[in-house]
């Protein structure tokens, strides 16, 4: 191909040196598009460009961000996810090309340069890619673009708005998800605390103490028509655990989800040694001081300390765990989505991402640190994000982020001591932040426990909000999101109320929420037994429609709906119906014989019903499907649905020929003009009851 031209450009930022095209080539998978690569000089900043054919282009400029810590250059463009969300074509369709960059840093190390530095990794980086981008978009398609948007979710959800914050003119709108943070003043230059560090710890403990067979009862007893009892059957301490959990801002309705921990795990291991290295006294105290848990009640703890040395018997690599049967089973579903996220590059694919030991016995091993003890990774500290009996998915940071078990040989020697988590399980009574999800561990202001410092998230994440901005923000979050509590969701929008007052936030933001909906799409989320993860949570197949929104709200100022909520005691509750919610999702109630629950015996006809509805400006119902067993078959559609109408009751039946308890299922789907045939921008929701046949 000819050579793009780039002598002549600029940088903005005096941090980064030139920049440097280094693959410029035609590709034709997953999309046709010309894939631009490099980078920039004396920094690890490095950038992605992918433009669709010339005749899609109208002038738009997509950046997604990577979640999580960043520190990959290609990630929605290729790979795994890639793969999943179709970014390009989806990029195509709205007129725009794509943009992507590794956010400043590779893998977990920080750029030599800046050092720790949040401004660089939170939206430094992202701005200077977006204004090259727009360089080279020019030589591409004959004109820059008029105008851009920055977007992402979970830790992209989080840096996305301070790329609109801080660098004014780059970007017109912005769509953050499932992230949050906390507020300071306009152009802070702040690491940022959250709650989260200390909610994950409390939700880890839960798993630990209630076990996987407790959660599943626990997880039916909140299900539809279950007791809505969570405590029935717990022991007293279990019970003070589970309650802080809910106070803390946990969802309900979502409790399998705590026994299947995925992105929280991951904090951890990129949190583990940072929060050690800040307060190694509390880490000591919880075992040896008045007033924490390890010392005062250790009954409660010592049956699960791990501290042992093992053997390497062989590592596994992330194409491993995703393509061999051996490991294709449940207890592995949390280290095939990990792995296969951070596989996105081919060459990370291939890199040892678990160990399998020997000579390990007892103890709990989720969380547990793992030590390379011999061999050329001696002193390698990692910590366990997935475990199945011997097998060790682990992750860390800095060169342990980036090397997993690159150069680890079986016979290698490693050491297993999970008592820095088991303390990080009770975390959140000694840490507490002047939020209301913290007040019940305080009396008139005065911490129950002995107090600690708060502590500092990564870097990586960027610096705090501050709500003030040019532009407009469609803010998105989840209602069943058990790695980014929808309690932290409200953030953004408290922030935005602060910077901008009422009228501003009118004018300039909105929230959206997706009900019945998790971190990720359902296809990432494990199953529980005998019911499918598509018959709990949606798809998440509002993307798409909610990026060409807020293109018609910054382009042609047509007003998008928002959801209206309320927020209290740290839960969320969307109004029941569309008139009074707002939004864009279909709402669905169903009623087995009139009711969330129905008793039968087997062959007896069970009568189910479901009323659908959609805000008129959101368009109309184009399909209603039943799943009558928990499989996420969905066998059953009404073929009576012809796209015109925003409100249906349906009404159908199903028989069971075996007795079991059953979550009957309906999946409504909308469409904003209509489209039966439409492939694209359906929005989903869930409605369900439950059948006991005898």
């Amino acid at each position: 191909m000819t050579g793009l031209e780039t002598s002549s450009y600029v940088v903005t930022d005096p941090l980064f040196g030139a920049p440097y095209v280094e693959v410029d080539e035609e590709r034709d998978q997953p999309y046709p598009h010309r894939f631009v690569m490099g980078g920039f000089e004396d920094t690890t900043t490095r950038f992605a460009f992918y433009f669709p054919p010339k005749e899609a282009y109208q002038g738009r400029m997509f950046q997604p961000i990577e979640g999580g810590n960043g520190g990959h250059v290609v990630t929605f463009g290729g790979g795994y996810l890639g793969e999943m969300f179709r970014t390009i074509e989806s990029t195509a369709r709205l007129g725009g090309y794509l943009v992507e960059s590794n956010q400043g840093h590779i893998g977990d190390e920080f750029d030599p340069k800046a050092g720790p530095d949040p401004t660089l990794y939170g939206h430094r980086a992202t701005t200077e890619v977006a204004r090259f981008s727009k360089y080279i978009a020019a030589q591409v398609y004959g004109a820059p673009p008029h105008h851009s948007y920055v977007y992402g979710g979970s830790g992209g959800g989080r840096r996305s708005p301070l790329c609109l914050e801080n660098a004014p003119g780059v970007w017109d709108g912005c769509l953050p998800s499932a992230s949050g943070g906390e507020i300071g003043p306009p152009g802070n230059t702040q690491r940022i605390r959250t709650s989260s560090t200390m909610g994950f710890g409390t939700l880890f403990n839960v798993q630990r103490l209630l076990g996987y067979t407790a959660i599943l009862e626990l997880a039916d007893r909140m299900a539809p028509g279950g007791s809505g009892d969570p405590f029935e059957g717990l022991t007293t301490h279990q019970r003070e655990e589970l309650a802080l959990l809910y106070r803390q801002g946990f969802p309900k309705g979502n409790e399998f989800m705590i026994s299947q921990p995925m992105g929280q795990i991951w904090l951890w291991a990129s949190l583990a040694d940072s929060l050690y290295a800040e307060d190694p006294s509390y880490f000591e105290d919880f075992w040896t001081a008045p007033g924490y848990v390890g010392h005062d009640l250790p009954g409660v703890v010592m049956g699960d300390v791990i501290d042992q040395k093992c053997t390497v018997v062989r590592t596994v690599s992330a194409r491993e765990l995703n393509e061999l049967p051996e490991f294709a089973g449940p207890e592995h579903q949390t280290m095939r989505v990990l792995s296969a996220i951070m596989g996105t590059g081919a060459d990370a694919y291939d890199l040892p991402f678990a160990i399998e030991v020997e000579g390990l016995h007892g103890g709990y091993r989720l969380g547990a640190g793992v030590r390379i003890l011999t061999g050329k990774a001696a002193g390698r500290q990692m910590y366990a994000t997935g475990v199945a009996g011997d097998v060790f998915a682990c992750d860390g940071t800095g060169d342990a982020n980036v090397l997993r078990f690159d150069g680890v040989l079986p016979g290698d020697e490693v050491r297993v001591d999970n008592r820095r988590f088991l303390a990080y399980c009770y975390y959140a009574r000694h840490h507490l932040l002047d939020e209301p999800q913290f007040d019940s561990l305080r009396v008139d202001g005065i911490p129950v426990f002995p107090p600690h410092l708060i502590p500092e998230w990564s870097p990586f994440m960027g610096v705090c909000y501050s709500g003030l901005y040019q532009g407009k923000v469609m803010w998105v979050h989840s209602t069943h999101d058990s790695s980014v509590w929808p309690a932290w969701g409200t953030a953004y929008h408290r922030a935005v109320l602060q910077a901008q007052g009422p009228e501003g936030a009118a004018a300039n933001f909105r929230i959206r929420w997706n009900e019945y909906a998790e971190h990720a799409t359902h296809e990432m989320v494990p199953p529980e037994p005998h019911r499918a993860s598509s018959t709990r949570f949606i798809s998440g197949g509002s993307g798409e429609q909610n990026l060409q929104d807020l293109v018609d709200w910054v382009e042609r100022g047509i007003e998008p709906l928002g959801t209206t909520y309320t927020f209290r005691d740290g839960r969320v509750t969307l109004p029941p119906t569309v008139a009074e919610r707002g939004g864009i999702q279909p709402i669905a109630r169903v009623t087995a014989n009139g009711g969330l629950r129905a008793e039968v015996q087997v062959g007896e006809v069970v009568e189910l019903q479901v009323h659908a509805e959609v805000h008129p400006q959101a368009g109309t119902i184009v399909s209603v499907r039943w799943d009558f067993d928990g499989s996420g078959s969905y066998p059953f559609a009404h073929e009576e649905i012809d796209g015109t109408s925003s409100s249906l009751t349906l009404i159908t039946s199903h028989a069971y020929d075996r007795p079991g308890v059953y979550f009957v299922t309906s999946r409504v789907e909308s469409h904003r003009d209509g489209d039966l045939s439409a492939s694209e921008r359906r929005i989903e929701t869930l409605g369900q009851a439950r059948v006991v046949v005898t």
